[in-house]
């Protein structure tokens, strides 16, 4: 998948998930780079339980991501809430 690719499925995933973790987004530079990061660990969660990863730009891989993206947010969130503490 091209770069840009990879930036337009992290923007996508990033916002969804922004918006599911926590209801309001990060901002297009956090939400497109936790997105991309997202999108890279959600194919690592779903290749270790044997299913395929980020395939391209589509639904399948837009749901890896997105999985991934929430994943990833939560951890942003929680190591936030510790730093604050």
């Amino acid at each position: 998948m091209s770069v840009l690719g990879w930036i337009i499925l992290g923007l996508i995933a990033g916002f969804i998930g922004s918006k599911i973790v926590n209801k309001t987004g990060q901002g297009m530079v956090l939400d497109i780079v936790l997105g991309i990061v997202g999108a890279i660990v959600g194919g690592v969660i779903f290749s270790f339980f044997g299913a395929a990863g980020v395939t391209g730009l589509n639904i399948y891989s837009l749901i890896v991501a997105v999985i991934g993206s929430v994943v990833v947010l939560w951890l942003y969130h929680a190591m936030a809430r510790r730093r604050s503490y």
